[in-house]
């Protein structure tokens, strides 16, 4: 039989019959790479599945088992669904290895058999990682193999609750003609750990690195065969990390985990928004500003700090962390047209301290707030915390969330909230204490009051 060969991108996944110089579908140079075609071969034993009526389908709304740590039960929606495929996704030394490795721990610790496959390290190393963490447990089985079709053998025979493959990357299917770690092999298995985790109900995790581009390792197809996809982030340098969940096909997506690295491992964060504070200066700066952030339903106090200074090219510089880029440019654009502020020959820098990705468009108010305040180097009350959405006209818009926004801030011991005009009516009196809370109804209003001697 004549062997069949494809051509596949390392960058998205499109396969076609001949090799180009560029992808056809995403664009990339020199991304192609042949790959053997092999039949799909009929399994031993295997039986046809048999369609049921909706209504005769058994549903257990307790079906899920806690991975024994909270952070992470509540990304994925309240703990983890069996027969479930999970990826975890992060830089590398992020600490991915270390928070499965104590999700393994937790759930052997509370009965269940955890089966730890590891195909970057040897089972000695693993061993000496968790001694040096103090996790040990007798029903934890570790396992250092890259051969799929072993993996898959060793699930069976074992029959655990919760498997770890560290990392996917690593792993690959003998009979199949391309390098462990290209997008046929990454493909290849895991779809086969997805079929392999309907038909025995076992819930499995994933490890997958990220390039320097941000994206996962391989294909960004593996992120739509599985059934949730979450992204530890956070700089190397610091020491907490924050767990996203981009989809979730058993819960919502917008809440994150806020964990700290310690020499014990990831430490879950009860307060995190006392964390991001712990370096806010106790007295007016200029540049800085708070603004309350809501991440699904956990509200946070994040600092935002500014720096315009005069340019010395012919072009002025733009630079963001944790911003949205557009986001601040837009911004700025609108102060200079709608306030008067001259910021076109002025180099703009704009950071959201700890390393944490503001998003939603609520912070606006707060990049405007310290813009300004850098521009015209007047200081920002210390205890004043801002939050709005700008539009082109200058205006104020009403955001969500604003009870436990103010809230949030009220009990960190901030005594001044600036927010739209529109939000005023939804803040209860009663809960905000000894805090004043203000409105304003366009962004030179706003600028006044947050900047006033």
């Amino acid at each position: 039989m004549a062997v069949k060969t494809r051509f596949c991108c390392q960058e998205c996944g499109h396969c076609t019959p001949r090799w180009f110089g560029r992808c056809p579908e995403c664009g990339a140079w020199n991304t192609l790479v042949e790959e053997t075609v092999t039949g799909v071969k009929q399994r031993p034993g295997a039986v046809a599945p048999v369609p049921l009526p909706m209504t005769r389908i058994s549903l257990d709304k307790d079906e899920r088992f806690s991975t024994g740590v909270g952070e992470l039960d509540r990304v994925l929606g309240g703990g983890v669904v069996p027969a479930s495929l999970i990826l975890l996704g992060g830089d590398p030394g992020i600490g991915k290895s270390t928070l499965l490795l104590q999700v393994a721990t937790c759930v052997a610790g509370a009965g269940q058999v955890v089966l730890y496959v590891t195909g970057e390290e040897s089972v000695q190393q693993v061993r000496l990682r968790a001694f040096r963490l103090g996790l040990e447990s007798s029903r934890l089985y570790l396992l250092a193999e890259t051969d799929i079709d072993a993996v898959e053998n060793s699930i069976r025979a074992l029959n655990p609750a919760l498997v770890v493959v560290d990392s996917i990357q690593t792993v690959h299917k003998v009979d199949f003609g391309s390098a462990p770690g290209s997008v046929g092999q990454v493909r290849e298995c895991a779809t086969q750990l997805m079929r392999l985790a309907k038909e025995t109900g076992v819930a499995i995790f994933l490890v997958g690195h990220v390039t320097k581009e941000g994206l996962l390792a391989g294909p960004r197809v593996l992120e739509h065969m599985v059934d949730a996809v979450l992204y530890l982030e956070g700089e190397r340098h610091q020491s907490f990390r924050i767990l996203r969940g981009v989809k979730n096909r058993f819960g919502s997506t917008n809440e994150i985990g806020v964990f700290e690295m310690k020499d014990e491992g990831l430490v879950e964060v009860a307060n995190p928004s006392s964390l991001f504070m712990v370096q806010h200066p106790a007295g007016p700066v200029a540049g800085a500003v708070v603004v309350p952030t809501l991440e699904g339903t956990r509200p946070l106090l994040v600092e935002i700090q500014a720096l315009v200074s005069p340019t010395g090219f012919g072009n002025p510089r733009r630079m963001t962390a944790g911003v949205d880029y557009n986001r601040v440019v837009l911004i700025m654009a609108v102060l200079e047209k709608r306030v008067g502020l001259h910021l076109s020959g002025y180099d703009a820098y704009v950071n959201a301290v700890g390393g944490v990705r503001l998003v939603e468009p609520a912070v606006d108010l707060g990049i405007a707030v310290a813009l300004t305040s850098s521009f015209r180097d007047v200081p920002v009350n210390c205890r004043l915390a801002v939050v709005g959405e700008i539009g082109l006209t200058g205006e104020l818009r009403p955001v969500t969330g604003i009870e436990k926004r103010v809230q949030e801030a009220a009990q960190l011991g901030f005594t001044r909230f600036l927010l739209p005009r529109a939000n005023l009516a939804q803040v209860d009196s009663h809960r905000v204490g000894i805090m004043t809370v203000l409105g304003a109804q366009t962004l030179s209003e706003a600028l006044e009051i947050a900047l006033e001697q």
